[in-house]
């Protein structure tokens, strides 16, 4: 088993008013889990070292901290009296970067890197290759839900509090669950959204209808059965985070190589366009929203098309909201060592822990699983709230804001709701350049917090 002991940062920020660091830091001690994984690490994205303002973001559903790195440049240079600081949860230290960190460094070529994560797997004479994770290995991980997240999320927050700003709590997809589980969380008797200042929704949320306890009793009768991990869009763990993150880094390294993904027995024929593409067009045409798979939804972003002639057919952005190469860096985490915007392996139990948020509403369900989101009508009428609803939650996520506000009597105008759900994919939000809607009303949001 593989893991980072620690990542740097390989080169430095291209402009010198934007740095990144990453730190690893203590952790919940989960009990069952073996003490090298109970670290919580988080990146940095800052301008001016006296910024004390924070704005902590959880990933969503197998994403990972450095997915927010292109979105955190953005921030810091319109707002620079803040920070952004993404979370890397604890399930990213069973990944194997190895070969990864050696394609950002130049060291290693596509076709190594291929070789290494993927090729082996239909050629035996590949012999040195990634080595998976065997799941009987790890069953400890059936206990990372939320609980265990909410914990580490919690030291995170202590972290940034100790700056003396204002700090935000926000997260895209599972991770605007995470950002209701953790503002109501019962934390020695408070919410943990006790002394922030506001909460940031990215096309994600949570329902305030929770499940049945039988039904989570059942998932978590099924976890004990079967893989800690879920299943991206039908493609199990590991292989969804090695797809995205290899393709990334060939579309960052070789762009207009013929792809070597496209002539692979293995890739999913769903994801391969009908004639030969570059690495850049195989990776565009597998994940722009006309034609990705409706299964991958959640991976998906307006990013262009194929050329309309050419072998191998390149891509073309055709005045689409999200630049390729930005998502490519999103999701390859490049120029970070030991990093990437995918998680290999998450934590099954983390979302099925997330039907049960409820809104911060205690229920059945909660005791079934360990959920401790309870204060969910206990919040400061002074609380924040902007929500952003894209093609995935749209409507339901500005609902969700709502709910939640109203719980506390959190008054209206303390609430920013904006809707792109026809025009915005999942991840445009984050990755939509320069032009984009999110960041638009993110910035005076963040400011009129500083001011107050």
């Amino acid at each position: 088993m593989a893991g980072i002991v620690a990542a740097l940062v390989m080169a430095p920020a291209a402009s010198a008013k934007v740095h990144v660091s990453f730190e690893r830091i203590k952790g919940y001690n989960e009990p069952s889990t073996p003490s090298k994984y109970d670290k919580v690490g988080i990146l940095k994205v800052y301008g001016p070292p006296t910024a004390r303002n924070v704005l902590v973001l959880n990933p969503g559903t197998s994403a990972s901290a450095s997915y927010f790195v292109p979105l955190g440049r953005d921030v810091v240079k319109r707002a620079p009296n803040w920070q952004v600081w993404a979370v890397e949860r604890r399930e990213n230290l069973l990944e194997d970067q190895s070969m990864f960190n050696k394609a950002k460094a130049g060291t290693a070529t596509s076709q190594q890197v291929f070789d290494y994560y993927l090729g082996y797997l239909n050629d035996s004479s590949i012999t040195k290759h990634f080595q998976n994770v065997p799941d009987d290995k790890v069953g400890f991980a059936r206990n990372w839900g939320m609980n265990t997240e909410m914990q580490d999320l919690r030291r995170v927050v202590k972290d940034a509090k100790k700056l003396g700003g204002k700090v935000i709590v926000g997260g895209h997809s599972l991770g605007g669950s995470m950002t209701t589980a953790y503002a109501t969380w019962n934390f020695g008797g408070k919410p943990g959204a006790d002394g922030l200042a506001g909460l940031v929704f990215i096309d994600g949320g949570s329902s305030p209808a929770p499940v049945t306890p039988d039904a989570a009793q059942k998932s978590l009768d099924d976890l004990k059965a079967s893989t800690p991990w879920l299943s991206f869009g039908g493609i199990g763990a590991p292989l969804a985070g090695l797809f995205n993150t290899s393709g990334a880094l060939s579309v960052l390294t070789s762009p207009n190589d013929p792809s070597i993904g496209w002539h692979w027995a293995l890739l999913p024929p769903y994801l391969k366009p009908p004639v030969e593409p570059t690495n850049e067009g195989q990776y565009g045409y597998a994940l722009d929203a006309d034609t990705s798979p409706a299964s991958l939804i959640a991976a998906q972003a307006h990013l262009g098309r194929l050329a309309d002639s050419g072998t191998p057919r390149h891509w073309v952005r055709a005045g689409e909201l999200t630049p390729i190469r930005r998502y490519a860096t999103m999701f390859g985490g490049w120029r970070l060592k030991g990093l990437d915007g995918t998680a290999w392996y998450h934590p099954m139990r983390l979302t099925i822990d997330s039907s049960a948020v409820a809104a911060g509403n205690a229920n059945p369900a909660q005791k079934v699983l360990d959920v401790h989101a309870t204060h969910g009508h206990d919040l400061s009428k002074r609380l924040r709230i902007y929500a952003f609803g894209a093609a995935l939650g749209g409507q339901r996520v500005l609902d969700a804001a709502k709910i939640l506000a109203q719980q506390s009597g959190i008054p209206k105008r303390r609430l920013v709701l904006v809707d792109r759900h026809t025009t915005y994919s999942h991840n445009d939000p984050s990755s939509a350049s320069p032009k984009n809607a999110f960041v638009a009303h993110l910035i005076p949001f963040l400011k009129r917090i500083a001011r107050r």
